[in-house]
């Protein structure tokens, strides 16, 4: 049974065809600084967008049906898998991602629940061997069902807080099983609306608890990957303790949990913390924290995370910079945790989002690798910072100076008024006139 029968199978026609159901942009087996354009940039689909999202809001019933044809619980999921890998197939997407949910049903108890994910994980395994997909990251969903609604590890009822972890464990079991290369810690209720009510630090030490716990366990049924960290401010609660990729990094600091943790990062979630995408991807890279990406974009004039696919090339340029600054991803990669808008309801609606979105992408990392080869902005960079490569300068790169030996150098300055120009303009000009 073919699901999507108006898709054809999208293949590379270059920048000027007319084609709408063909990539201009993404051409996968084309080699960029050494590599093919599928390995830099391993997109991902994302099931729970792709897959379950049926076009509901805050003020409207869904515009969509993603039932697939089932007609039972069981039966709608199993065909929510198979039409998954035919989209990844027509669109010549390597990798998916989940939460658990996403996958089976949700049963009246624990055992249900598990009881459908393990079946269910049986066809997903079956279908990656027949169709060689792979499992870029699994999560639980533990932010949906009421006994969340005041979080999981930093519920204030500890039944909340061993349902979760039981949840966890099982969804780390079924990624493990399915060959994920990470985890992805979702805290969608981590926060607090008001303190009048909250113990923040009995929710904080209870939420490190709770990673290392749950890691700890992966580890010992032989999971190999990255743990990772979503920031998100706002989503949903007015105080998240995971707000942006310095508080996390914070967080992950003091639980000591950075030897195994990285972040994964969103860029609607960098729009909602009042932050660049490429600021939150600097955060994490300068700390040893890189490590996998939601691909998407958010509305500047909307306070809320709107998912949408990504279609600025400024910031895929930016973003694929930072990446390539990073040395690339090892085990993440591009998730498109993106959705097609409600008035925008059809299959074909699907196809269209996912190629404007991988052609983006594609675009920003041919644009990057323009920007690298120029060499002009890097240079740059490296001369605005070239006193520190000789002199007092060298002493407190090397952090051999001592407070007595820069207050004699200062009171040799004289007057001292001035540094050279950061020339953002003339860099700005320069970025436009490669990108164009």
């Amino acid at each position: 049974m073919e699901f999507f029968p108006t898709i054809p199978v999208i293949k590379y026609e270059g920048k000027d065809s007319k084609n709408m159901l063909a990539f201009r942009h993404y051409n996968p087996d084309e080699v960029i600084l050494g590599k093919p354009m599928r390995e830099h940039l391993k997109f991902a689909l994302s099931y729970w967008h792709t897959m379950c999202a049926e076009g509901s809001d805050m003020f409207g019933r869904g515009t969509m049906n993603k039932d697939f044809g089932g007609q039972t619980p069981m039966e709608i999921y199993k065909n929510k898998a198979y039409a998954a890998f035919e989209l990844m197939n027509k669109l010549s997407i390597d990798y998916f991602c989940f939460h658990d949910r996403d996958i089976a049903p949700e049963g009246k108890t624990l055992e249900e629940s598990n009881k459908n994910l393990d079946e269910i994980a049986e066809l997903l395994e079956k279908l990656m061997k027949e169709n060689n997909k792979k499992l870029l990251w699994g999560t639980a969903n533990c932010f949906n069902h009421p006994r969340y609604m005041n979080g999981a590890g930093t519920s204030p009822e500890a039944d909340a807080f061993a349902y979760a972890a039981a949840q966890i464990k099982k969804a780390m079991e079924v990624t493990v099983k399915l060959g994920g290369n990470g985890y992805v810690y979702w805290g969608g209720r981590e926060g607090y609306e008001t303190l009048l009510n909250t113990d923040m630090g009995k929710e904080l030490d209870n939420l490190g608890f709770l990673l290392k716990l749950t890691s700890q366990y992966a580890r010992s049924i032989g999971f190999k990957g990255d743990f990772y960290i979503e920031p998100k401010p706002k989503e949903p609660t007015k105080h998240q303790y995971d707000f942006d990729a310095a508080t996390v990094i914070g967080f992950l600091q003091k639980y000591d949990l950075m030897d195994d943790f990285k972040l994964n990062i969103e860029a609607n979630h960098a729009t909602l913390a009042g932050h660049t995408f490429q600021h939150e991807l600097a955060v994490a890279r300068v700390n040893g924290a890189f490590g996998s990406i939601d691909a998407n974009q958010g509305d500047l004039q909307l306070g809320w995370d709107t998912d949408q696919f990504p279609t600025n090339v400024y910031e895929t340029t930016m973003c694929m910079l930072e990446v390539i600054k990073a040395g690339g991803f090892t085990n993440g990669g591009l998730n498109f945790d993106a959705k097609t808008r409600r008035a925008s309801n059809t299959p074909e609606d699907i196809a269209y989002s996912y190629i404007a979105g991988m052609d983006a992408f594609a675009l920003g990392l041919r644009l990057a690798a323009m920007v690298l080869e120029d060499g002009r902005i890097e240079e740059f960079v490296k001369q605005r910072y070239a006193s520190y490569e000789s002199g007092i300068g060298k002493k407190i790169s090397d952090k051999t100076v001592t407070i007595e030996e820069l207050e004699a150098h200062a009171k040799g300055l004289g007057e001292f008024e001035t540094v050279p120009s950061g020339r953002q303009e003339y860099l700005e000009n320069i970025l436009n006139s490669i990108m164009f």
